[in-house]
């Protein structure tokens, strides 16, 4: 099943999804996702998802971001983007998303609660500011 919806389960626990169009030729029970663009489908996986990682395959600092979280008792989505995919993470990221900057932000992106955090750095910052854990518990992925 997770195959048909273009998901792959991988050893280190994180989830592959393919954002790319599918074929054609294939026939998905997902049929209203088929016209989606990349851009289309990272704003949707954004808005539904409280914590969400967009990373590279093999990212070290995805995988310090997944251990932070998982420490504090929040298990982050995580999509790892290939190449042609991470060029779509920044036309997703429109005002809505970026807090109005016009900043690329670079994967391993994190987003709370459809706010983009930022990377790895910022990240930890808000953590030990001490406010990462209040955000996490007011966007529901937490609860104390």
């Amino acid at each position: 099943m997770m195959q048909e919806l273009g998901l792959e389960r991988f050893s280190n626990d994180a989830v592959y999804l393919d954002l790319t169009p599918p074929s054609q030729t294939s026939s998905t029970s997902l049929s209203i996702d088929e016209e989606e663009s990349s851009e289309a489908k990272i704003r949707r996986l954004i808005t539904e998802h409280p914590v969400i990682i967009f990373s590279r395959s093999s990212c070290c600092m995805c995988h310090v971001m997944k251990r932070l979280l998982a420490t504090i008792g929040v298990i982050p989505t995580v999509i790892e983007l290939d190449d042609h995919e991470v060029s779509s993470l920044p036309l997703a990221l429109g005002e809505e998303y970026s807090g109005g900057g016009s900043g690329v932000v670079p994967p391993p992106a994190v987003f709370i609660g459809r706010e983009c955090v930022g990377g790895l750095e910022s990240l930890v910052a808000l953590h030990l500011s001490g406010h990462l854990v209040p955000k996490l518990v007011q966007v529901g992925a937490l609860w104390v």
